[in-house]
């Protein structure tokens, strides 16, 4: 197992535009943080939404244990989200705004051991804003392999 755990969503950088981002606390069972210790994660198609006033991260898949036997998990089940109360309030009221989605980024274990994920309140890009940042994308490689040259 590694010490270092910082599971990603890249894709999510190239569809979203992150407006202000946040750290929450998850819930997990036993066998779902020995899974993320193993890198077993995956946040590609997860999204948070609201329910009963509380924040849900759905279709965040955490592969099965391997030494889990009968009390293994559900890979794709929903987990809450644990942020105060004055988060929670300013995260509802701008994401019922029209275009506006809470997704996550990045799941990471902080320094005492507890699962965290980094969520983000996003606006969706346009095809042109896409085409634009994969340019400068390839304008940086391009300077920078000039430079190492």
């Amino acid at each position: 197992m590694s010490d270092n755990i910082n599971i990603r969503n890249k894709k999510a950088s190239h569809e979203y535009e992150f407006i202000q981002k946040y750290t929450a606390g998850i819930q997990l069972l036993g066998t779902e943080i020995k899974s993320i210790r193993n890198n077993q994660a995956i946040l590609s198609d997860s999204f948070c939404t609201f329910i009963n006033g509380e924040l849900w991260v759905r279709s965040l898949h955490i592969s099965e244990y391997s030494h889990g036997g009968m009390s293994n998990h559900l890979p794709k089940r929903d987990r809450k989200l644990l942020l105060n109360t004055r988060e929670l309030d300013k995260l509802f009221k701008n994401s019922s705004t029209k275009g506006l989605s809470i997704i996550p980024i990045r799941l990471f274990i902080n320094d005492r051991g507890f699962a965290k994920l980094e969520i983000a309140l996003a606006k969706g890009k346009k095809l042109y804003d896409k085409r634009e940042d994969l340019r400068k994308k390839d304008v940086q490689r391009e300077i920078d392999r000039s430079l190492k040259s």
